[in-house]
């Protein structure tokens, strides 16, 4: 029985979730894999678990990053091909993850107060709703008995712009910075390599254009490089990240710092003609 934690709730309210999983499943391998998700950032937090979870082993994996708690957003179980169960919030938040883990097989909603505490708060479902009904499934509860199947398609997914490759250009989102402050984009390799007519990538000079906070244009220039080491400590570079999204980071340092990109932000990466 493998159960993993996801949560943009801090340390204690992380450790009180576990504390519930364990309680119901004392056997049971819970492993917080982070704790540290942008508060109420959905798209960070989706992101992580489409990094993490290939990576970890078979099991249930809690992700919880829900800033509709209380509401009338839906608690819901998305059984996956490879056979792990992801429960959380119907916000998006378990989707990207899901369809990387081989599909989605079947979706529960978590109706069935057997499987929650017995007293239900209106800000605290990780503990009262999600950390129960994840134990329980690790435990080999039956989905069905869990709550009402839902269609797939129904699930609420994320509203993240594509890629817009033209001529000589790529246009993308900014969907989270990591721990050191580097930006990952909503695109991948062979989209700027399609939107520049290049192969190889590799030591291009690319110009990174954005809208700064006070609503000026701004540029930087960048190279393209495997890795932050083929640049001196402090510079900046454009870069493909361990999960295959481009990325823009500064070596030893923090490109969201120093060049004021926050999530959300949409940048354009073209080739430099200087």
């Amino acid at each position: 029985m493998f159960v993993s934690l996801s949560t943009d709730f801090g340390a204690s309210s992380t450790a009180i979730c576990a504390g519930v999983v364990h309680s119901i499943a004392p056997r049971a391998t819970v492993l917080v894999l982070s704790d540290e998700i942008g508060q109420y950032r959905i798209v960070e937090g989706a992101m992580l678990l489409r990094r993490a979870l290939p990576y970890l082993p078979v099991g249930v994996h809690m992700g919880i990053v829900d800033p509709g708690v209380g509401t009338s957003r839906r608690p819901v179980a998305v059984e996956t091909v490879r056979g792990d169960v992801l429960v959380g919030p119907d916000n998006g938040l378990l989707v990207p993850a899901a369809e990387l883990l081989g599909g989605i097989a079947t979706v529960h909603r978590l109706d069935n107060p057997d499987y929650r505490l017995p007293r239900v708060s209106g800000t605290f479902h990780g503990r009262d709703v999600f950390a129960p009904a994840a134990a329980h499934i690790a435990l080999g509860a039956d989905l069905d008995t869990l709550g009402v199947e839902l269609a797939a398609d129904d699930l609420v997914t994320l509203d993240i712009p594509a890629p817009q490759v033209g001529e000589g250009e790529l246009v993308l989102p900014v969907l989270y910075t990591d721990e050191f402050g580097s930006l990952v984009l909503g695109g991948e390799r062979a989209d700027l390599s399609a939107a520049l007519g290049l192969r190889e990538l590799a030591g291009t000079r690319v110009v990174v254009a954005w809208t700064g906070p006070d609503g000026e244009p701004r540029t930087v220039a960048v190279p393209f490089e495997h890795t932050y080491g083929a640049v001196p400590a402090g510079q900046p570079l454009c870069y493909e990240d361990s999960s295959g999204w481009l990325g823009v980071a500064v070596n030893q340092g923090s490109a969201a710092r120093r060049l004021g990109i926050a999530p959300g932000d949409v940048i354009t990466l073209r080739a430099d003609q200087g």
